[in-house]
């Protein structure tokens, strides 16, 4: 038996602390999970429609399945997980009484807790996006088309070597930042894309404001989430433009660099902040 007075090893210290972390994170994800479908809700009444779909709940306990094998878990683990949440998603969905933030307030669905007053305006006093416009137009176009070539290039080298751009092949997709008044059109070809010149045509857009995108690329919200609700949106060739969104929703956020994680995480949540304070002092 093991002798209660004896001392952890570190290791095992180090491997539990380790797993109180990922504990941690599952429970953040649920509560986030959890704004998301209330949102849904929210959306579904609005539009009148049933609280479960059938098809959607099968879609998402079959990419469970896949997603679990390919990380070296049991398939059986990773949809009943997804199973246990699916079915709490109904019932929350169920409760209108619940407060659902409005379906078309357009709250963000993922806050920080309270800063207090001084940070709040502190946060105020930083401008917002769109009075960025005007000094972003000063920076030459070939440095940040440059920058979002190169950045897009290495999120989507897996998909590349898989294969899975060949559909932009000698096609063009732009990506519209409309508060910030950026546009940048991206081609493919048998390597990587390309970003074209300024003002180069395009047969599809995604187009939304910056946070949204910030969102998207953080992952603090669901795609799904943003594109139903129109804050973000595809205009033009819509089966070029859905390809490339769904294209993104399967990348593995894991894949990405932590630090460009830690970046696109912490960037997505101070900018929600910095909205709120703005909105905050508007209602004042």
């Amino acid at each position: 038996m093991p002798n209660p007075s004896q001392p952890i090893p570190l290791t095992l210290r180090l491997r539990r602390r380790l797993l109180d972390v990922v504990d941690d994170a599952l429970v953040d994800l649920l509560a986030l999970r959890q704004r998301v479908v209330r949102d849904i809700g929210a959306s579904k009444r609005a539009y009148g429609l049933a609280p479960r779909d059938d098809a959607r709940e099968r879609a998402v306990l079959e990419r469970a399945r896949g997603r679990a094998q390919r990380r070296g878990l049991a398939a059986q683990h990773g949809e009943r997980l997804l199973r246990t949440a699916v079915d709490c998603a109904v019932e929350l969905q169920r409760q209108p009484d619940l407060d659902q933030g409005g379906a078309g307030s357009g709250a963000a669905i993922v806050r920080l807790p309270d800063a207090g007053d001084q940070a709040m305006r502190l946060l105020r006093l930083l401008p917002p996006p769109e009075r960025l416009a005007v000094p972003l137009r000063a920076v030459p176009y070939a440095w940040h088309a440059r920058l979002l070539e190169a950045a897009v290039n290495h999120v989507l080298a897996a998909p590349q070597r898989a294969g899975k751009l060949a559909f932009m092949r000698g096609r063009r997709l732009a990506i519209e930042v409309i508060d910030l008044d950026l546009r940048w059109v991206l081609e493919g070809d048998d390597v990587r894309l390309h970003a074209c010149a300024p003002g180069a045509e395009a047969e599809a857009a995604v187009r939304g404001r910056a946070i949204e995108f910030m969102l998207l690329a953080s992952r603090l919200e669901d795609p799904d989430t943003l594109f139903f609700q129109r804050r973000l949106a595809v205009i033009g060739d819509t089966e070029l433009g859905l390809t490339a969104r769904n294209l993104l929703d399967q990348l593995p956020w894991e894949s990405l660099p932590l630090a460009l994680r830690i970046l696109l995480n912490r960037g997505a949540r101070f900018a929600v902040a910095a909205r709120d304070a703005h909105r905050a002092g508007k209602a004042a």
